[in-house]
């Protein structure tokens, strides 16, 4: 029996006063906080493989963390946040003047609709689900940092606890917490899936993605 350890990490703050949607828009964190960065990266492991999105603040946050001697973080794409298509850079009201309709549909089942010319959270938890799928099959039997998102974080959750998109949306995930799904199984495939942790260290402080 084989166990590959996800450490799943949401990046640090974004400042966005203006409360604006900005899950795929490519915004920077702030890493300023020294020591809330140290506390999390003393319970990471050594020698792990990182991951992270190909959106800046996930990168920012990888490097501030990491630790000496760690290879440079392999970048997938497939662990982005969520598309919101034409809502990106706007605010919910802007959203609902601009997309009455739309917005509507949205918040009547924001786990099966998607915005226009975005995606639903149920597309995400699928493609996160095949790169989750794909990196542990690619890993086996290692520790995976992956410094993500929000939305993947909850997506990767999911597919641990067998959720429904519904009930994945529930979870919350702080800015620099950490959370840790364990695979166990055979390289052949198949196996089982533990949660040993969950939203640790972090601290909620308002919205984001």
């Amino acid at each position: 029996m084989t166990t590959t350890r996800w450490w799943l990490i949401r990046h640090a703050p974004v400042p966005n006063p203006d409360r604006l949607i900005y899950g795929r828009t490519d915004l920077p964190a702030d890493i300023g906080d020294s020591d809330a960065l140290a506390a999390l990266a003393a319970r990471l492991p050594p020698r792990a493989v990182w991951v992270t999105s190909h959106l800046r603040r996930t990168r920012q946050t990888s490097a501030a963390l990491r630790l000496p001697g760690s290879d440079m973080a392999l970048v997938e794409r497939a662990l982005a946040e969520q598309d919101f298509g034409r809502w990106e850079g706007l605010s919910h009201d802007d959203v609902a003047a601009l997309h009455p309709g739309e917005a509507r549909r949205f918040w009547t089942d924001p786990a099966l609709e998607a915005p226009p010319d975005g995606e639903s959270f149920a597309a995400v938890m699928e493609r996160v689900a095949g790169a989750v799928a794909r990196l542990t099959a690619a890993h086996a039997g290692r520790d995976i940092v992956a410094v993500i998102h929000g939305g993947s974080i909850r997506a990767a959750l999911a597919l641990a606890l067998d959720l429904t998109p519904q009930a994945a949306l529930r979870l919350a995930v702080a800015p620099l917490s950490l959370s840790r799904i364990d695979h166990h199984g055979g390289v052949e495939g198949g196996g089982s899936w533990s949660v040993t942790a969950l939203n640790a260290l972090g601290t909620f402080s308002g919205s984001g993605r």
